[in-house]
């Protein structure tokens, strides 16, 4: 699917990876939110959280990083990586949400 046919698809039901998957990473705004049920919708420009601007992979590995609860030697079982390796994404995706202090 182009950039083309998902501006012009009405549906509701439209994959959040595949509209992450469209962005390619650029930033983008949310223009329009629509209350499900109630029809009620509200216009403006929404920045989506950060975490939502993360690629699919990204948000996968913070969610089992916080099913977790934080704990390197369950990410090392649930990914088959090894320590230095989780830390590195996780410093990775740390510094991609600026949640890092600049030294």
């Amino acid at each position: 699917m182009n950039r083309e046919q998902v501006a012009e698809r009405k549906e509701p039901n439209v994959d959040w990876q595949e509209l992450t998957d469209l962005t390619r990473g650029q930033p983008f705004v949310v223009e329009r939110v629509r209350l499900a049920g109630s029809g009620v919708a509200i216009e403006g420009e929404f920045e989506p959280p950060q975490l939502a601007r993360l690629g699919i992979d990204d948000q996968v590995f913070v969610a089992a990083f916080v099913r977790s609860h934080g704990s390197i030697k369950e990410m090392e079982r649930t990914f088959g990586v090894s320590y230095p390796t989780i830390k590195s994404r996780l410093k990775r995706i740390a510094e991609s949400l600026d949640f890092v202090a600049d030294a």
